[in-house]
């Protein structure tokens, strides 16, 4: 009996030991962890509609070393559209400042920085950019609701301020920090009648600040709210046209018909007629904006038929070879 308990013994002892010595030595060299310790925010109301933002990050690379920041600023919410422009940025610090954009699902992705040159330490970038059809209009009001930081951080920030400036006495603006849904009030200080300064820290990653800013009507000119076209737009006639290319394939698999050439023509005329009309969608608003116009159900059918003309000359053509076999 005691050797049996001696050995487990001996082991949870020599386990014990050494999670006392290793425990110290893991306190005192902590992982490095790339912060954001302040975010500030300005969103200038313009009388013109247009909402100018200006953010100045402090970005701490810790030890480790990166090409710049990635800033995710979103063009379109569910099918509401809207128009990110005049794109800029700099750094306070002498970080590479360069800002690059790309319209990602979504979001209008800002890269500040050099792709060839790496940054450490913490550096201050300054980005600013125009928002247009963000207000919102109601019978009574006209009403913003914007993340003023968005929630594609993934590091946490310590300090976030987001001041409102508008054109008129500010009377109803509201903050919510935190996930999206969340119903954590932000800390809001007026600075005279015409704007407000909202505070929070501690934001986790993926954490932002939504603002609610409700103006009296006709104070800014408000334009009417973009959305996106719904991804089949097709009327009945084009619905029409794709379902009757779909059933002359049945009809053309049992009878040889033209020319493979005349079917390849047709599936060429019909790939072009789908690009054309996705050009429109995806030049003018991105990839995800493409939809199933008319257009593009009408060069579906010239597809379908032009392959349908080519299967069935294939099939004929085989099966005239294999009659000619049967009689030789």
């Amino acid at each position: 009996m005691r050797g049996r308990v001696r050995g487990p013994v001996i082991a949870a002892g020599v386990v014990l030991v050494t999670v006392v010595f290793l425990l110290p030595a893991a306190a005192a060299a902590p992982v490095p962890r790339e912060s954001i310790p302040t975010y500030d925010v300005v969103l200038t109301l313009g009388r013109d509609g247009v909402v100018r933002v200006r953010e100045t990050i402090t970005y701490d690379f810790d030890r480790g070393g990166e090409h710049g920041i990635v800033r995710r600023v979103p063009f379109r919410r569910a099918n509401r559209l809207f128009d990110v422009r005049d794109v800029s940025a700099g750094s306070s610090t002498g970080a590479p400042a360069r800002a690059r954009t790309m319209r990602w699902l979504n979001d209008l992705q800002i890269t500040v920085g050099d792709r060839h040159r790496e940054v450490r330490g913490r550096q201050a970038y300054v980005i600013e950019y125009a928002v247009g059809w963000a207000f919102t209009p109601y019978a009574d009001h006209d009403e913003l609701v914007w993340d003023a930081i968005g929630t594609s951080w993934d590091v946490p920030i310590g300090d976030a301020v987001v001041r409102v400036e508008a054109p008129v006495p500010l009377r109803h603006a509201t903050c919510r920090a935190g996930s999206p849904g969340a119903t954590t009030r932000c800390l809001g200080v007026r600075d005279g009648r015409y704007a407000v300064d909202f505070m929070q820290s501690a934001l986790a990653p993926h954490e932002g600040m939504t603002v609610r800013v409700r103006l009296p009507k006709h104070a800014v000119a408000v334009a009417p709210p973009h959305y996106a076209r719904p991804h089949w737009a097709g009327t009945w006639p084009g619905s029409a046209v794709l379902a009757l290319a779909l059933a002359a394939v049945a009809v053309a698999a049992r009878r040889p018909g033209p020319h493979r050439r005349a079917g390849a023509a047709l599936a060429v005329v019909g790939a072009l007629l789908v690009l054309s009309d996705a050009a429109d969608d995806v030049l003018d608003r991105g990839p995800w904006a493409f939809s199933m116009g008319d257009r593009s159900l009408a060069g579906l059918a010239l597809v379908i038929a032009g392959a349908a003309v080519m299967c069935s000359r294939t099939s004929g053509t085989a099966r005239y070879a294999a009659d000619a076999a049967r009689w030789d």
